[in-house]
């Protein structure tokens, strides 16, 4: 793992017992594999630019609507292998000390979630990266992410997937282009690994981007051809918001999808492993 890492931090939970799947191929068979990047902002309900000013002490204090938001993205991600959250609180006074990673992956029925926490204020908030998946990770660690300010880091989980390893990242990138560049080095130590690759992020910058478009040159990746307007949710008007996966896998499928309250639309991608018969097509 890459020396930055520290596991010690990473806060996963996971069921007792060793009868739970090891291999994602054991719960989808040869099925593609369901992703899904959310910024959740942490459980917000945005409508419209003036909510940011009339909402925000939202960022501060619990608010009634930030439990309905909850409440409509819990059951969705029941259709999905593995859930990247940007945004999310760990426990605080704003979302009345709840665990948002945790809660999600509660109602989708899903057993197993990890969240590393970036900025650490105490009662009063807890921000964090949260990441929920079907089967149990082999390893989970997380990697600060170096920047102008501290808060930035990236949650990292290993799979296996029909016998190859999978590596996920989650991460949510600074809004300052300098700052991203120092981050996309880091994330590149952070996917040069044996196996299959997969980054879920808020990128805070456009597909067309040139730091973005050289990092997935540099370490193998692609993003799908068309990347789907992610921001604001109300009226989107821009793709900031991307799944990276590792160049020979299949992309089967990108899109938005409509729900919940965050000023951000959640990604969906299917992918799957390479077939010599099948040619790959995004």
């Amino acid at each position: 793992m890459n020396r930055h890492a520290d596991r010690q931090h990473a806060v996963r939970c996971s069921p007792p017992g060793d009868d739970f799947p090891r291999d994602f191929a054991e719960v989808r068979g040869q099925q593609p594999l369901r992703l899904l990047s959310h910024n959740i902002q942490v459980g917000i309900a945005t409508h419209r630019y003036s909510d940011y000013f009339t909402g925000g002490w939202k960022h501060l204090l619990p608010s009634a609507d930030r439990a309905h938001s909850l409440d409509a993205i819990g059951p969705a991600l029941a259709h999905f292998d593995i859930i990247g959250l940007q945004e999310a609180d760990a426990g605080s006074i704003r979302s009345r000390f709840l665990n948002q990673a945790e809660y999600l992956a509660d109602m989708a029925g899903l057993s197993h979630w990890a969240v590393r926490v970036n900025r650490d204020l105490g009662q009063f908030g807890k921000h964090a990266l949260g990441l929920i998946s079907r089967i149990e990770p082999i390893q989970v660690d997380q990697c600060p992410l170096p920047g102008r300010m501290p808060g930035r880091g990236a949650l990292v989980a290993d799979f296996r997937w029909d016998g190859h390893p999978l590596r996920v990242v989650d991460t949510h990138l600074a809004l300052s282009q300098r700052a991203r560049q120092w981050q996309f080095r880091q994330l590149g130590e952070l996917c040069s690994v044996n196996g299959y690759v997969v980054v879920m992020a808020d990128f805070n910058c456009e597909p067309s981007d040139p730091g973005l478009r050289q990092w997935c040159v540099e370490n193998g990746l692609k993003l799908p051809r068309q990347s789907p307007l992610t921001y604001p949710r109300w009226r989107p008007q821009r793709a900031i918001d991307h799944i990276a996966v590792s160049q020979s896998l299949d992309i089967r499928g990108t899109e938005a999808r409509a729900f919940g309250g965050s000023d951000h639309m959640p990604v969906a991608m299917s992918i799957a492993l390479p077939s010599p018969s099948r040619a790959s097509r995004d």
